[in-house]
């Protein structure tokens, strides 16, 4: 395996864990709109970490998300649940980041945190397993 490929897969893969601790203390500090745009990116990277093995990117988040959509639920390699989790925070995070008097709520937030790393774990173990990456 390329160990261009492997690096650029793990620097993903720190950001998204990155990301995550940010989503964990901004909402432990109430901040949920910022906590939900972390959750969110964390998932982004996590799955760009992903998508480095198939040779494939892009400029657009909906690119992105479409690439996993496509090499990975369709083909039945990872569980739908999954795709359901990053594309309601993709949608979640528009909404907070652009949307006039948008509430965010702990709950959201909560929920968004806690299925980041629900996500960021399966991608880890997806790519251990299934990948040969430590």
């Amino acid at each position: 395996m390329d160990n261009a490929i492997i690096n650029l897969s793990k620097y993903r893969l720190d950001k998204a864990n990155e990301e995550l601790i940010i989503a964990k203390t901004l909402l432990t500090n109430n901040f949920y709109a910022k906590s939900l745009n972390s959750s969110y990116y964390a998932m982004f990277h996590a799955t760009r970490a992903l998508l480095s093995f198939d040779l494939v990117d892009s400029k657009k988040h909906s690119g992105i998300i479409n690439f996993f959509n496509n090499l990975y639920i369709k083909t039945n390699k990872i569980p739908e649940v999954f795709f359901t989790h990053l594309s309601t925070a993709f949608n979640i995070r528009l909404q907070s980041d652009y949307k006039d008097f948008f509430i965010a709520t702990k709950e959201d937030a909560v929920k968004q945190v806690n299925n980041a790393l629900s996500f960021i774990e399966m991608i880890t173990s997806y790519l251990s397993k299934d990948m040969g990456i430590k």
